[in-house]
C-alpha cells in the first residue's frame, strides 16, 4: 500500500485542514518562561538543561513543566535535518529554543512527529548562524486531520503516533543499551586516570607540550579572492568520539591568507585536536601526518612533548572526569561558549612515568576493544530502525499541502 492509499484508508473520507504554529487554536507558544543562565552560574541538579540541540547541563529549578516540543531558534547542528525535540516534565530552557505545545485540538506528539519532515531552510534568516524567529516560525504550517470532528481528529493523530512512537522506542532500546557500555568504559578510564595528591607529579599542560594554538577562518580573517585555499579543514563539530572527519576546504582566499592558514595548521602525528568552543573538550589524535589538512578557528592544537607525555595518554586525560571538572569552570561565553586556551595551558594534569602512562593506554586500549566488541552492530541496528521510522513518518505524514506552502518551497 502506498503512502496516498494508506492516509486515504487512516482518514476515512474526513478533510485535512492547514493550521499555523502561530494559531492559538491549535499551538501554545510558551517562549516568555525561557531563561539563559551560563555555564559558571549554573547550580547542579537533576533537571535537564536544553539547548538549540540536547540537554548541556542538569541543574537545580525548571522553566517549564508538562509537554512541549523544543524548536531550535539558533544553532541547530543541522539545517536540512532541523532541530526538534520532544520533552515532557520538568526541563529548563534557555533563549535558543522555541517552546511551543499542542492544545487540546492538538495531539503534542503528533507535532513533533509532523514537525520532522519541515523544510526550515525557507523561514530561516541570518548568515552563517541562521535563525528562525517567532516572526517567521509562526508562519510554518501543519496539518489538522478532521477538523470538522475534534474527537475523530485526535483519534487519527493518537492512531499516527502509536504507530511511528513503536519505532522510536526500538531505537531508544538500542540506543540505551549502546550508552550503557560507552559508560562502563568510561567508569573504566576514569578509575585509571584518577590519582590523588602526592601519588604522582602534577604539572599545567603548559609544562608537557610544545604549543597550544587554533586556527583561522579565511571568511573572517582575510578578503576572499579567486585562489583555492588548497586541501580539508577539521572543525570543532567534525572531532567526534576520538575520530576526526573532514571535508574538502570550499574557502577561497588570497595567496597571504593561504601562506598563514597552511603555517598556522602545520600538523603532525602525534598532535591533539581539541574543540576549544562549542561543546569543548572533544579530543583526537593524528595518527599520521596529514597532508593539506587545516583547522578552523575554535579548533586547538597540542603538540605534546613527547619524552614527558605520550599523545593518546594525554588524549584519554582530557576526556577523564578528574580533568574535565577543572576546566569546566574555566570555560567561558554566551550563546557559544568557549574554554581560553590561556585557562587550557593552566590546567594541573597527573603525569606519571612514561612506563605507567603506556601501561594505563594498553589497559584503555582492552577496555576500549571490549566495549566495541559488545556494540559491535549496534550502531548499524540502530541505522536501520531510524531508517525504518523515517520510512513511516513519510508514509503517514505526507499530507497534501496548500498551493502557498508548496510555492514556498519550490
Amino acid at each position: 500500500m502506498n503512502g496516498v492509499d494508506f492516509l486515504s484508508k487512516l482518514l476515512d473520507g474526513a478533510g485535512v485542514e492547514w493550521a499555523t504554529l502561530g494559531d492559538s487554536n491549535f499551538i501554545e507558544i510558551a517562549n516568555s518562561g525561557r531563561k539563559p543562565v551560563k555555564a559558571s552560574l549554573r547550580k547542579l541538579g537533576k533537571v535537564p538543561y536544553y539547548g538549540a540541540n540536547n540537554v548541556q547541563d542538569y541543574v537545580e529549578g525548571y522553566t517549564h513543566e508538562g509537554e512541549y516540543v523544543l524548536i531550535a531558534e539558533d544553532g541547530s547542528a543541522s539545517l536540512e535535518n532541523y532541530s526538534i525535540q520532544h520533552v515532557s516534565g520538568k526541563f529548563w530552557a534557555n533563549n535558543h529554543v522555541h517552546v511551543i505545545r499542542g492544545t487540546d485540538s492538538l495531539n503534542t506528539r503528533f507535532l513533533y512527529h509532523y514537525l520532522q519532515i519541515v523544510n526550515f531552510i525557507p523561514f530561516l534568516s541570518g548568515g552563517g548562524r541562521a535563525k528562525l524567529t517567532k516572526g517567521r516560525m509562526v508562519e510554518i504550517q501543519i496539518p489538522i486531520p478532521c477538523p470538522d470532528n475534534p474527537e475523530k481528529s485526535l483519534a487519527i493523530q493518537s492512531e499516527i503516533v502509536r504507530i511511528l512512537d513503536t519505532f522510536t522506542e526500538l531505537t531508544t532500546e538500542l540506543t540505551t543499551e549502546l550508552t550503557t557500555r560507552e559508560k562502563q568504559y568510561n567508569h573504566y578510564r576514569d578509575q585509571l586516570l584518577t590519582f590523588e595528591e602526592g601519588e604522582v607529579e602534577w604539572k599545567p599542560l603548559g609544562e608537557v607540550i610544545y604549543s597550544l594554538k587554533t586556527g583561522l577562518n579565511p571568511r573572517q580573517n582575510f578578503q576572499l579572492n579567486t585562489q583555492d585555499a588548497q586541501g580539508y579543514y577539521v572543525t570543532v563539530r567534525e572531532i567526534q568520539n576520538g575520530k576526526i572527519a573532514f571535508h574538502k576546504n570550499t574557502d577561497r582566499v588570497n595567496e597571504k591568507a593561504l601562506k598563514l592558514i597552511n603555517g598556522r595548521s602545520n600538523l603532525e602525528e602525534g598532535d591533539i585536536l581539541f574543540s576549544g568552543t562549542g561543546t569543548v573538550g572533544r579530543t583526537a589524535v593524528i595518527e599520521e601526518k596529514p597532508v593539506n589538512w587545516n583547522i578552523k578557528e575554535g579548533v586547538y592544537v597540542i603538540k605534546p612533548i613527547q619524552k614527558q607525555i605520550l599523545p593518546i595518554y594525554l588524549s584519554h586525560l582530557l576526556n577523564s572526569s578528574q580533568v574535565v571538572r577543572v576546566y569546566s569552570k574555566k570555560i567561558v561565553g554566551n550563546p557559544v561558549v568557549s574554554l581560553p586556551m590561556s585557562e587550557l595551558r593552566r590546567v594541573l594534569i597527573p603525569v606519571p612515568p612514561l612506563s605507567e602512562q603506556a601501561y594505563i593506554v594498553t589497559i584503555l586500549d582492552k577496555f576500549e576493544t571490549l566495549t566495541n566488541s559488545l556494540t559491535k552492530g549496534l550502531p548499524r541496528e540502530i541505522e536501520l530502525r531510524q531508517k525504518q521510522y523515517a520510512y513511516y513518518r513519510d508514509l503517514l505524514l505526507r499530507f497534501p499541502k496548500p498551493e502557498a506552502e508548496l510555492a514556498m518551497e519550490a
